[in-house]
């Protein structure tokens, strides 16, 4: 799809751009499901559609075939798609960037945003990502938020980012915009590590709020408070039916309780051991967890 002109465009009020992208920067697609609830709640316009054959390897994210009645079938390619919601009794509209992290040509791929975006006149960039850390599912969800310069952390209550490291195309997007004089932030919500697979309602929950104090915006928030409550009461009884499964969650929540810095040991049993018997536990169970 070409770019679109500027005389297609939508004019928006003082846009704010949200984007999560699934993969390696959304631990149980939390971060995806946040931009993709605001797309429902606020009916999205599609803008733009990004061209799939530039920058995905479809060996490594393959198309999805998808069954209609047992007999229709769609292909469905890995994408991203940047649409539009004019937001209810605000002042401001938003700018969503959802899809998958590309395997090629990050920086032309973060271009092709950053153009669309500046031909739509936004004024601030919200990356949103969540990863998977040793905390208890029984605790508030952690949200961890940079932004790039001392002014812009104190601005929106965030921590100027000393991070070093990897980055995903969250941090790429976030560079890029910042290199065209776009205030650019992110926001990350942990996901316990034993229980990273989607659905986490909580921890899209937590995104929501956080985004909401950020930008000054009344989030509607739907069934999803039901739904954290019900995936926290099911991950409960799962883990409490293991004595090491509900051991290593106690031994999280002392530590989370007691503001203890993290250890690289934090029992006899493996972390990891726990996270890959706890997904074959819910395979058993028939995905228990789904709301």
């Amino acid at each position: 799809m070409s770019q679109p002109s500027p005389d297609s465009l939508p004019k928006l009020r003082r846009p704010v751009l949200l984007a999560a992208f699934g993969g390696w920067n959304d631990a149980a697609d939390a971060a995806s499901a946040a931009v993709e609830h605001l797309s429902l709640t606020w009916e999205a316009t599609q803008v733009y559609d990004i061209d799939p054959d530039d920058y995905y390897d479809y060996q490594s994210s393959r198309p999805m075939v998808h069954m209609n009645g047992g007999v229709t079938r769609r292909l469905e390619w890995p994408s991203t798609g940047i649409s539009y919601c004019r937001v209810p009794k605000a002042d401001r509209d938003l700018i969503l960037v959802l899809g998958h992290e590309p395997n090629l040509r990050w920086r032309t791929f973060c271009q092709e945003i950053v153009d669309v975006a500046l031909a739509l006149d936004v004024e601030i960039v919200v990356t949103l990502g969540s990863l998977l850390a040793d905390i208890p599912h029984t605790r508030p969800v952690p949200i961890s938020g940079s932004a790039h310069t001392a002014d812009a952390a104190k601005r929106y209550g965030l921590e100027q980012s000393k991070y070093e490291g990897p980055t995903g195309i969250t941090g790429v997007l976030q560079d890029a915009f910042i290199q065209a004089g776009v205030p650019a932030v992110a926001l990350w919500a942990s996901v316990p590590h034993y229980i990273g697979h989607p659905p986490n309602p909580k921890a899209t929950l937590a995104l929501l709020d956080r985004l909401g104090s950020l930008l000054d915006l009344t989030v509607p928030v739907g069934v999803l408070p039901d739904q954290a409550r019900q995936w926290e009461e099911a991950i409960t009884e799962m883990t409490s039916e293991d004595e090491d499964m509900a051991g290593y969650v106690r031994e999280l929540e002392d530590r989370e309780d007691a503001d203890a810095e993290p250890s690289d040991e934090l029992t006899e049993v493996d972390g990891d051991t726990l996270a890959a018997e706890f997904e074959r536990y819910l395979r058993r169970r028939g995905g228990a967890t789904d709301a």
